[in-house]
């Protein structure tokens, strides 16, 4: 994504989150003036709808720029602070949504600890792998610039440069894979 996709991107998410916060001060003024289940199901179906854009948007800017999705730099600073591979931490949200739901029997308990364990192992299991993606890129970026500064050999240094471009692939898989724990996330609970 050029510095053009980039903003492009920001507007699309500076829309999104704009009809999201509509869309929750839509459901808060139902729960204020007791609307019927049915009318709040409604409600709620349209923002599990409106975060399925949200996922789709990110997953069609880490493809053009994968980093621009990452660092969030389309959030604040303070939002930039709590950010995970370019989103929040689904187990985290998950301790935070089960303190704020009124009193659950205990299997919606259970199955709610169960979502955050599991999330909790694919986040360590994706952090993981991203650190060792990291690691290997950062190797690879190193020899090619050591290997052409001293003999200044320009078709070792392309291979080594499509060997990272290569591995820039796979950080934007792990990006599809964390959207992909987000949005299993959001749409269970």
């Amino acid at each position: 994504m050029s510095g053009n996709g980039a903003l492009a991107f920001d507007m699309e998410y500076a829309r999104w989150l704009e009809e999201h916060n509509r869309q929750i001060s839509e459901l808060r003024a139902g729960v204020s003036a007791h609307a019927s289940d049915t009318d709040l199901r409604s409600v709620v179906d349209k923002i599990m709808s409106h975060y399925d854009e949200i996922f789709r948007l990110k997953g069609n800017a880490a493809k053009a720029d994968v980093f621009h999705v990452l660092s969030g730099m389309w959030k604040t600073p303070a939002e930039r602070c709590f950010l995970w591979l370019g989103g929040f931490r689904p187990s985290e949200v998950l301790k935070l949504l089960s303190t704020q739901l009124e009193p659950l029997t205990e299997q919606q308990l259970s199955g709610i600890s169960n979502l955050q364990q599991s999330s909790q192992q694919a986040e360590d299991a994706l952090s993981q792998g991203m650190e060792a993606l990291q690691q290997s890129l950062a190797e690879t970026l190193a020899g090619s610039l050591s290997s052409s500064g001293s003999t200044g050999n320009v078709a070792n240094y392309m291979g080594q440069m499509a060997m990272a471009m290569g591995k820039l692939g796979t950080l934007e898989n792990f990006l599809r894979q964390v959207l992909t724990l987000f949005s299993k996330c959001i749409f269970v609970t």
